[in-house]
């Protein structure tokens, strides 16, 4: 019954540009002919998280960030936009949960103090999503809108690598007040950051900052070894005039946490995701930070 939810017509995707930077809160200008909407509508703030490449920890960095929020008293929920990889449901432990219906609409999951959902709880675990533009546009849509959420201080999307459909569909089905994007130190990646900082500028959606992950591996002697490069993001926000949102390092402790479906901001014994989270509401609610980002 819940994968029957996912039938039905198909929807055509819209693409608009501008290059006006916006202030968070704004929102995107677009061009006249595609429909802005914003599927749920009891959220009161919207944070896209995304990544030039694939493999930088995006993923891991949106689900410690949605709990950090949590943590702090915040109503959060985060919606899994990786259609075709999505890893929410390993990282939350909500993998094979039973999903429910009320007043025909579904009923998010619930893990660690967030309210969740991920195409990932919908089609089996080893079967492919196989689906074209227009097929991805209404099943997102159909996640967004046809869901319980109840109200919402903030929703964490958690976007797929790269630019494309996806990401256009996410544009125009929410009212996204920022994005964060998340890069490895070397140029290999941040080449293809820059691509995504294009796209979050041409549909001027307020980049918020980029966080510098796996940026180094501390032995236990207290010896920092900068596996894929020194400073790298730092350098890179500089030149584009872009908030350096500080650097999370290799910590074996998150990689456990992802696989057992326990984030490490649970506990987040080094203040690793707290500094995160704090930027956030800062931003976007104009109160003080507690400390810096980056500190320990």
């Amino acid at each position: 019954m819940i994968r029957a939810f996912f039938t039905g017509g198909s929807m055509s995707c819209g693409s608009g540009c501008g290059c006006h930077t916006k202030k968070v809160g704004q929102t995107p200008r677009v061009a006249p002919d595609v429909q802005m909407r914003h599927l749920i509508p009891s959220a009161k703030t919207v944070i896209a998280v995304g990544s030039g490449k694939g493999g930088v920890g995006k993923s891991s960095v949106a689900v410690n960030l949605a709990v950090a929020l949590a943590k702090q008293g915040e109503r959060v929920a985060l919606f899994d936009g990786d259609i075709y990889g999505p890893s929410i449901p390993k990282m939350l432990g909500t993998a094979g949960a039973e999903l429910t219906l009320t007043d025909e609409k579904l009923n998010p999951l619930e893990a660690h103090g967030l309210k969740t959902l991920s195409i990932g709880n919908i089609v089996p675990p080893n079967q492919a999503t196989i689906w074209r533009g227009p097929m991805l546009h209404q099943a997102l849509q159909h996640l967004m809108s046809g869901t319980n959420w109840g109200e919402l201080d903030y929703v964490i999307v958690d976007l797929p690598p790269g630019t494309g459909d996806v990401h256009l569909t996410m544009m125009q089905s929410l009212k996204i007040t920022g994005a964060i994007i998340v890069s490895t130190p070397q140029q290999v990646a941040l080449a293809d950051v820059r691509k995504c900082v294009d796209m979050f500028q041409k549909v001027e959606i307020p980049i918020m900052g980029i966080v510098e992950n796996m940026s180094y591996f501390e032995c236990h002697h207290g010896e920092k070894y900068f596996l894929f490069g020194k400073g790298g993001v730092k350098d890179f926000c500089e030149g584009l005039h872009l908030p350096f949102l500080g650097q999370i390092p290799l910590v074996p402790e998150i990689m456990e946490g992802c696989e057992k479906g326990i984030p490490y901001a649970l506990q987040d014994q080094r203040q690793l995701f707290a500094p995160l989270a704090e930027h956030v509401m800062a931003t976007t609610k104009s109160v003080p930070q507690k400390r810096a980002l980056g500190a320990s």
